[in-house]
């Protein structure tokens, strides 16, 4: 019965939608508040369709950008680092912050953080772990930030929402820009922000339509297109 009541609703939501047509941006997120029905917070994505080929290098689409509200997510954040370092990602509120110690934990199969920052120094050794955490996405990175001596300032912005971006094998990048809760003005403010450094990281040899498709859902909502001549006029 449950599992006819969330169809129902889904269906109902899904008839406020016009498939035929490309949104605004200032549309879809007002109808977005319209179609969502679950009775959690739902998180917000927005999925980019890019005229991109991640299976060549200089055609992959990645990078990171701290949104201005946030996720609404607070991530739990793990530092390689030592001495005054280490006290730095501690009093920045990092949740773990270890070298070899951590090290061995991960190598035993634990994982139970979400980001991951390296003060460049340690990096020969957290690459005794890359096979682990790099298919995860969680090997630190210096084009992400999370490879620096800035450890304060990197553990804050992820404990506030900083948010990675990275094309998928199908040219698609997802990327959580808020909960439900936020409302209508905040959303569409993280999704210009987010649209703006996507538009800017178009790789010099991807030919074409470069943003050919942008949806906007909740965890449980239908999406919602929104017009993607939009990243033609940034």
């Amino acid at each position: 019965m449950a599992r006819k009541k969330h169809g129902k609703k889904y269906l109902a939501a899904k008839a406020k939608i016009n498939t035929e047509k490309k949104y605004t941006v200032d549309e879809a997120f007002s109808l977005l508040e319209q179609v969502t029905f679950a009775k959690f917070d739902e998180s917000v994505d927005v999925a980019f369709n890019l005229g991109v080929d991640p299976k060549h290098a200089d055609q992959m689409v990645r990078g990171a950008i701290s949104l201005p509200h946030g996720t609404g997510k607070s991530a739990k954040v793990l530092v390689f680092a030592k001495g005054d370092k280490a006290r730095e990602a501690t009093d920045a509120g990092a949740d773990y912050v270890g070298a070899e110690d951590l090290i061995e934990k991960i190598s035993g199969g634990w994982l139970d953080f979400d980001k991951a920052i390296a003060t460049p120094d340690m990096m020969v050794l957290t690459s005794k772990v890359a096979k682990v955490l790099g298919p995860r996405g969680l090997m630190p990175n210096p084009k992400l930030g999370t490879v620096t001596f800035d450890v304060s300032k990197a553990v804050k912005e992820q404990k506030q929402g900083k948010v990675e971006y990275r094309t998928e094998k199908t040219g698609i990048v997802h990327v959580l820009i808020g909960k439900k809760s936020f409302g209508a003005k905040k959303l569409s403010e993280n999704f210009m922000a987010l649209l703006n450094v996507i538009v800017r990281a178009k790789p010099q040899t991807s030919k074409g339509t470069y943003m050919r498709n942008i949806t906007l859902s909740t965890t449980m909502s239908p999406g919602i297109a929104i017009d993607a001549s939009i990243g033609q006029a940034i």
